[in-house]
């Protein structure tokens, strides 16, 4: 394997998560306290919390998780299902399973770093770009042609980071029949589901109707539990589970049991906890769109189809990396720029930033932020 760069949006918030007062560009919704969680509990989950063991936990996840997991799904069991310390080291080993030096890889982008560089690091890479002039849309016709014999893996994630892009369901369904065709896995990193705008557009889970469909997820957006480090991925293919299983055994090994135990909870109470995730970020919405609108000289923006992130563009003349600078030390708010999501296999858009509004406390921040615009920029200076 190669040696993986830095990872740039990591690097960035290990600067600044914790030394400015508002995270403005937060990819997950208000954190739910221990005390919140353990009052949705019912009696059996209380026992399950009361007589937890500080032992090790099984590498797969214990049967209990992986069977609350599964309920989340259509046609996914537990023996479908793997879990990881969080996300990132389920993208990392699934990755690492998958593909191998002689094989390719497609890649969606702008993307989270890691989705794009631990492929590149073990085989060929082929970015396909979300189109920022027509509303990010997924141009299939690029994937079509990017095809070559050894293409082993699409990787995509919708509702999309950062924009909150939701393709459509019948490109969806198109991608997974091309997939078929052609005997390639689909990687869909689906962290941000259940936060979508409009039913409707929610994709279906793509390892529900897909042999070699592989779903990321995890407790850490939606959920609001991201303190938990429990994700997982779930396959119908059993050859590539046992081979995760194997990866893991020289990563994290198992869980933590604690955190297993307050996942297996959280997900039995799910829709509460989604109630209150989606009258959150319904309610930062209005006033963020609002915000937009009055600044729109500044600033182009569309609502995101889901997600609690968007990528709005920034139209000053100084540039985003100038202005989130200018921010960070004027009023201590930190929002994302475009320069951390440069891709090294394509020309990424310039001159967006990353925005969230999962958090409770975003309004607040926002006020500031139009203190600084209204200080520092007019009109007549864009």
């Amino acid at each position: 394997m190669a040696r993986l760069p830095d990872f740039q949006l990591e690097t960035y918030f290990s600067r600044w998560e914790f030394n400015t007062k508002y995270n403005m560009c937060a990819s997950d919704v208000e954190s739910v306290s221990l005390r919140e969680l353990l009052l949705l509990s019912s009696k059996e989950d209380i026992e399950l919390w009361n007589s937890l063991g500080l032992g090790y936990t099984e590498t797969f996840g214990s049967l209990k998780i992986r069977e609350a997991i599964a309920n989340t799904y259509d046609n996914i069991s537990a023996s479908d299902i793997i879990t990881f310390a969080g996300a990132e080291e389920g993208i990392y080993v699934t990755m690492n399973c998958i593909l191998n030096k002689n094989d390719h890889a497609i890649v969606i982008t702008p993307n989270y770093q890691s989705s794009e560089t631990l492929p590149r690091s073990i085989c060929e890479v082929t970015g396909i770009g979300l189109d920022p002039n027509n509303n990010w849309n997924l141009d299939i016709q690029k994937i079509i042609d990017s095809i070559k014999p050894n293409t082993r893996l699409i990787s995509i994630n919708f509702p999309h980071n950062p924009t909150g892009k939701i393709i459509s369901m019948d490109t969806f369904y198109d991608l997974i029949s091309l997939a078929r065709k052609k005997n390639i896995y689909i990687f869909n990193d689906e962290i941000y589901r259940l936060m979508e705008r409009d039913v409707s557009k929610r994709l279906v889970q793509v390892s529900d109707i897909y042999e070699k469909g592989v779903s990321l997820n995890a407790m850490s957006k939606s959920y609001g539990m991201p303190g938990l480090r429990i994700g997982w991925v779930a396959t119908k293919d059993h050859d590539l589970l046992d081979k995760m299983e194997k990866m893991k055994h020289y990563l994290s090994i198992c869980n933590s049991a604690p955190s297993e135990i307050l996942a297996i909870i959280a997900l039995n109470s799910r829709k509460k906890i989604l109630d209150r995730t989606y009258k959150i970020i319904t309610k930062n919405l209005k006033i963020l769109n609002k915000f937009f609108l009055e600044y729109e000289h500044l600033f182009d923006w569309k609502e995101p189809d889901g997600g609690c992130i968007g990528y709005p563009k920034y139209k000053g003349a100084d540039g985003i990396d100038v202005f989130c600078e200018k921010l960070i030390k004027g009023e201590s708010v930190l929002l994302l720029p475009s320069s951390v999501y440069i891709s090294n296999i394509l020309q990424s858009p310039k001159n967006h930033f990353r925005i969230g509004y999962g958090r409770e406390n975003m309004s607040d921040a926002l006020e500031l932020v139009k203190n600084f615009i209204n200080k520092n920029y007019s009109k007549l200076r864009v």
